[in-house]
């Protein structure tokens, strides 16, 4: 019997970052109703406490550890699952891919120089 062989179409490699997130104009403070997952040039994938519906342009504020200004990633919602608890897994495709800024995201969630 085969399997079905699923087609990656991803241009750019994703990998791990956990970082604290906060939406761009919310109250609420890093980590508190939005946390990043993994990230590549192309998009990220959040967990979330907000409902998203497709096609949502979000704009997250992620926190990094190298003290300069926090990394902003603005895209829109491709795919959303629910979690767990009221938490929502969600895709985000960003606007524009920016390689130096996803360098950025990789040596922090790597921890390299």
């Amino acid at each position: 019997m085969m399997g079905v062989i699923m087609e990656d179409k991803r241009l750019f490699e994703r990998f791990s970052a956990r970082f604290p997130v906060k939406f761009r104009h919310a109250r609420n403070d890093y980590g508190t109703d939005v946390f990043l997952r993994d990230a590549s040039a192309q998009g990220a994938r959040i967990l979330s406490k907000t409902k998203m519906f497709l096609n949502d342009s979000i704009s997250l504020v992620v926190k990094l550890a190298d003290g300069i200004h926090p990394l902003t990633l603005n895209g829109r919602v491709v795919w959303i699952k629910k979690a767990e608890n009221e938490v929502w897994d969600v895709g985000v495709e960003f606007h524009k891919i920016d390689l130096m800024r996803t360098q950025r995201l990789y040596k922090m969630a790597n921890n390299l120089p």
